[in-house]
């Protein structure tokens, strides 16, 4: 979990002192807004955490190699955004995203602590990029993908003069 947890508290890092009318403003029509940027990150952390669960649950046991999830933070390869993790355009605060950044963690924090080791190396769901990976891997990938956009965070706030 310490990569997950250094990866969010960068972001917190990143964001702090951000006004909430910069937060939602778009460089440019195609880039997202921070809160959109922050939007995606509680969608996808929770979307994965209900995965696994699920998944420790039902799935069946499958035999799965390491993926290179450090890949993730690669921003010259672009990746489109599965639609359950596609921010909306809706204005929200920073605190409002705090909030909801916290509880999509613990989420994933109370999901480590319960869960069998062994039941999240032996079962798995696939990734759009790197095919079948185990439960064990998704944790840490969460942890690479916020590294990803701690970069994007870093384009937007560059791009609307605020570094």
């Amino acid at each position: 979990m310490q990569p997950n947890d250094q990866a969010r508290e960068t972001i917190l890092t990143e964001v702090n002192g951000i006004s909430d009318e910069n937060l939602n403003k778009k460089p440019d029509e195609k880039s997202w807004s921070i809160k959109q940027v922050l939007e995606h990150l509680f969608l996808m952390e929770g979307a994965i955490v209900k995965t696994i669960a699920d998944q420790l649950e039902n799935g069946e046991d499958v035999d799965t190699d390491q993926k290179p999830i450090e890949a993730t933070v690669d921003r010259s390869k672009k990746v489109e955004a599965p639609d359950f993790a596609d921010p909306s355009a809706d204005y929200a605060t920073l605190d409002e995203m705090k909030l909801k950044l916290e509880a999509s963690h613990q989420g994933l924090i109370q999901l480590v602590e319960k869960a069998d080791v062994d039941k999240l190396e032996r079962k798995a769901f696939p990734h759009p990029v790197f095919g079948q990976m185990s439960l064990k891997q998704w944790i840490p990938f969460i942890g690479w993908h916020e590294k990803r956009h701690i970069l994007q965070i870093q384009e937007v706030k560059e791009a609307l003069g605020l570094t």
